[in-house]
């Protein structure tokens, strides 16, 4: 909406031409953008947010301006535990704001969902239903929102004549106090006309005609502008915490800004190798970017092609001041998988600009980077079997209140007895799925029996005394069994990639008692990096907290209380039953 209107010129020739379309094939026209679809493109708070605050009001911006009578609390639904929280819906702009009737619980986990009923002015419903999670701390927030800076700082000059004016916020705030009546924008003492559009935490300005040449002009934010809680501007005009108008001045030069922008920096950059699977992508451009045309739809992230895969989902959020663009995938990324990151030609500068695509020398657009493996350094690639937290050659067993946080495999096996309701991931029996990951895990087993060994092991002796200071990385060989009856500690000294491998001749007992054999981690080991490879079979004894991942050439047994931080993989190279009783099971991130 607002964003066009610096395109006066160019819009006109547009609705003179359209009136003619309209004239000569007798149907209505739409912008280019009306057959696509909405996107949820931010919401606040961000999803897995913690220690939001009690008092705090959920919002969701969308990728384009809604049909304001789509945006309902029949669309915009708050739960905690499964039931719908009580609250309004109000919406402005491109944003909605879902107020609960009285504060959240404290320390609760909560779930928001924007469904498929919103839909866009043309009348096109959201591309799919949005989801998202945050857990409340125990505090209200209190703190009045700041202005932390402008695009035109106080006092600049030769500013373009066609500029909007943005300013960009401490914190999100409620889109319903951020408009015309409380951001303006005087030459002389007088307000001059404009629209007002908030998107995140920036609001722009958009006068409805340039600027005056060589002229000063005073824009002001007054302290009826209020963030999501409710606390009032605090502004240059008096020490905080008192409420205030933030204001600052300029001067125009004597032309308009006609320089498109460009991108002048990636991350990942172009050709990037080893990406995190956690990772954002971000651009930075080389001047200040409308925040309204920074969203999902002009910012994208797919699996390279041909053909290029879907568009992932996530949000995009946009720093104003330092002019970088930030799209946070909503789930981790892919291993090893080549993406293609996009800024589109419809993002535009403070001036109305398109961004065009860069000159060489400078980083291209699109540009692609590629996952890593997940992998530390001389780790075992479990390849297709590392989503799952158990996998049986012969048959699985659950007795008592057992949970899988992970896939579950069985090949060839059918006697799956593992309940669904204890498995947070799929089942897979006697499938292709299940068949691939077998044949990775055959090949991990071997690959771990391949490692040259650093320390040979005594078999029978309790691991936990022979180390009681902690056992550094390495691989480690005994000829028989491996023993755990008290503490054996894994210490990477400060090294997050250290890595474990226990080749082990026969069977991997850890044993109950006082204190027990449990396998602890210290100074920056992780379960992910640790493997214990026996012959034979595999006991996790009662109430042992385990850390690592079994590739058992047998059985693997969990008892009664255990929790294993890893993967238990039975059957890798033959026969391989896994019977667990009420043991969890946690399949590391990778």
């Amino acid at each position: 909406m607002k964003k066009f209107i610096s395109q006066r010129t160019h819009l006109f020739f547009i609705l003179i031409l359209s009136v003619f379309l309209i004239a000569g094939c007798g149907g209505e026209w739409l912008p280019p953008t009306a057959g696509i679809a909405p996107t949820v493109t931010l919401t606040i708070p961000a999803n897995g947010a913690t220690a939001v605050s009690i008092n705090r009001a959920i919002s969701a911006s969308f990728s384009k301006a809604m049909d304001p009578l789509t945006i309902t609390d029949a669309i915009f639904i708050v739960e905690k535990g499964g039931t719908a929280i009580t609250g309004t819906v109000s919406y402005f702009d491109v944003t909605a704001v879902f107020k609960p009737s009285i504060n959240l619980d404290p320390d609760t986990e909560y779930t928001a969902t924007i469904t498929t009923g919103a839909k866009d002015l043309a009348g096109n419903a959201l591309a799919s239903g949005y989801t998202w999670t945050f857990t409340t701390g125990v505090t209200e927030d209190l703190t009045r929102p700041r202005v932390i800076g402008t695009i035109d700082d106080d006092g600049a000059t030769n500013v373009p004549t066609n500029t909007k004016v943005g300013a960009m916020f401490s914190e999100a705030m409620d889109p319903l106090t951020i408009t015309d009546a409380t951001f303006i924008v005087e030459q002389g003492g007088t307000a001059i006309a404009g629209d007002v559009a908030y998107l995140g935490v920036n609001a722009v300005f958009t006068p409805l005609i340039d600027l005056n040449p060589n002229t000063e002009y005073t824009a002001t934010i007054t302290s009826g502008a209020e963030d999501l809680a409710g606390n009032q501007l605090a502004g240059n005009q008096s020490p905080l915490p008192a409420a205030s108008d933030y204001v600052w001045s300029f001067t125009t030069g004597a032309t308009p800004d006609l320089t498109a922008p460009l991108v002048t920096f990636s991350y990942p950059e172009d050709d990037a190798e080893d990406v995190a699977l956690n990772s954002t992508v971000t651009a930075t451009f080389d001047e200040a970017m409308d925040p309204l045309t920074i969203t999902t739809t002009t910012f994208t992230v797919r699996e390279s092609g041909p053909p290029l895969g879907s568009i992932l989902a996530g949000v995009v959020s946009y720093d104003l001041i330092n002019r970088v663009a930030t799209f946070t995938p909503s789930v981790d990324l892919d291993l090893d998988t080549e993406y293609t990151a996009t800024i589109t030609t419809e993002a535009e500068d403070m001036a109305g600009n398109l961004l065009v695509v860069p000159a060489i020398g400078l980083p291209p657009n699109p540009w692609t980077f590629t996952t890593g493996d997940g992998l530390a350094p001389g780790a075992v690639p479990l390849g297709r079997a590392t989503t799952f937290g158990i996998m049986a050659t012969g048959s699985t067993a659950s007795t008592g209140d057992t949970m899988i946080n992970g896939d579950v495999a069985l090949n060839p096996g059918s006697s799956q007895g593992i309940p669904p309701l204890q498995v947070n991931g799929e089942i897979h029996v006697q499938d292709q799925v299940a068949i691939d990951a077998q044949t990775d895990l055959t090949a991990a087993y071997n690959f771990a029996w391949a490692q040259g060994v650093d320390v040979t092991m005594t078999p029978g002796d309790d691991q936990g005394a022979a180390y009681p200071l902690g056992m550094a990385p390495g691989v480690y060989w005994s000829a028989s069994t491996m023993l755990i009856q008290t503490p054996l500690t894994l210490d990477a000294g400060g090294n997050v990639d250290a890595v474990w491998i226990f080749q082990i001749g026969s069977s991997l007992t850890t044993f109950v008692g006082s204190p027990g054999g449990n396998i602890l981690l210290a100074n920056g080991a992780q379960a992910k990096n640790v493997f214990f490879v026996p012959v034979a079979a595999a006991t996790i004894g009662v109430g042992t907290t385990f850390n690592g991942n079994i590739l058992a050439g047998g059985d693997v047994t969990g008892e009664t209380g255990a929790t294993i931080n890893g993967r238990l993989l039975a059957g890798a190279s033959g026969a391989g039953v896994i019977s667990l009783d009420g043991s969890t099971v946690n399949v590391p991130a990778p």
